[in-house]
């Protein structure tokens, strides 16, 4: 009988490393997800939980032998001052574990490396012309992951997507826009009529496990570019009212109480909270049309995972616990056993 491949998830379980998790869980692969010691992971049919640190190499390469894949999850807080402290660090031990095996890294990435001055269509050769604090470490990172690269001992793939919603909470979605949704109030942080790049996290993760499908396809580095969606302010509004008529938060016909983030008062916040001052940094991008180009990723896999946003929209709250879903999870999504993991795992 042939063994499923094997994946080796690091900072299972962040937002990305767990949607990662499960969507390499319902593909079939035997799944080892590290977390922080301590802390503890969902039941997952297929998946193993290895509480470990980041940089314990020898203790992640020897549990996870066999991996060929590694996807990097681990993230620092929201602050200039961890990602100063930790970004490099974390990035390598993602490397270090990597190479131990000789696997392929696979890192997600974001729009923060093209700046202020980025153009409306974002291509995988788009010049990089960072503007912010974070756009500037997050293209260092992706220069330590590629230096790694040039002896041949892994390969590396980084997949650029747009802002992140669902797969829990912590987005612009739950923390701004919608936190006031069941009160028929809807706030957005820029011009309803700018298009911005979004990434579902679950069609996001979906994609690391097609383009892992094709890595002997890929050379030492890639870049690739998961397109999601582009859309505007007045899209989310539009479908969020839709759904506020349906669960009665505004009366039929009604229309949401569309208000804009007040920037001045997040900048005021800011000179005390670091977190709330990161974010307005990147204010630009609420100002600055963009979609991202998936050229690239269509030639290697064909057509990338694609939910119809309005249902992703519902998934996403649901998980927030703003809807339930009436829709079951169709069969072919669901998760290997854990006595066809255990039996492939012997």
């Amino acid at each position: 009988m042939t063994q499923p491949a094997t994946v080796l998830i690091l900072g299972a379980r962040g937002r990305f490393g767990l949607a990662a998790t499960h969507a390499f869980a319902q593909a079939g692969w035997r799944v080892f997800a590290q977390l922080r010691p301590g802390a503890s992971g969902p039941v997952i049919p297929g998946v193993v939980w290895l509480p470990a640190q980041p940089g314990d190499t020898a203790l992640l390469a020897s549990a996870a032998h066999g991996a060929a894949v590694v996807v990097q999850g681990l993230s620092p807080v929201y602050t200039h001052r961890a990602w100063r402290r930790d970004l490099p660090g974390l990035t390598q031990a993602a490397i270090d574990v990597t190479r131990e095996l000789g696997a392929l890294l696979m890192l997600p990435a974001s729009v923060y490396n093209f700046g202020a001055t980025m153009p409306p269509l974002l291509r995988e050769d788009t010049a990089q012309a960072a503007s912010t604090f974070k756009g500037h470490m997050r293209m260092d990172s992706e220069a330590q992951v590629r230096a790694a690269t040039q002896d041949g001992r892994m390969k590396a793939v980084v997949i650029r997507g747009g802002d992140f919603f669902g797969s829990g909470s912590g987005s612009w979605l739950d923390e701004v826009m919608v936190k006031d949704i069941r009160r028929g109030r809807f706030t957005y942080p820029g011009p309803l009529n700018v298009p911005t790049a979004w990434a579902w996290l679950p069609d996001m993760a979906r994609s690391f496990v097609t383009v892992a499908g094709q890595r002997h396809r890929l050379p030492a580095f890639e870049t690739l570019h998961f397109a999601g969606y582009s859309l505007t302010g007045q899209d989310w509004t539009d479908a969020l009212t839709d759904i506020a008529w349906e669960r009665g938060w505004l009366p039929a016909g009604g229309k949401l109480h569309t208000g804009s983030l007040s920037w001045p008062m997040m900048r005021a916040l800011g000179l005390v909270l670091p977190k709330i001052a990161a974010l307005c940094e990147m204010r630009y991008q609420w100002h600055t049309p963009h979609a991202l180009v998936n050229t690239r990723m269509a030639a290697l896999t064909g057509a990338e995972p694609h939910t119809p946003f309005a249902e992703a929209l519902r998934a996403a709250l649901a998980e927030l616990g703003l809807l339930t879903l009436r829709k079951a999870v169709p069969a072919k999504e669901l998760t290997v056993s854990r006595q066809a993991f255990e039996r492939t795992a012997s």
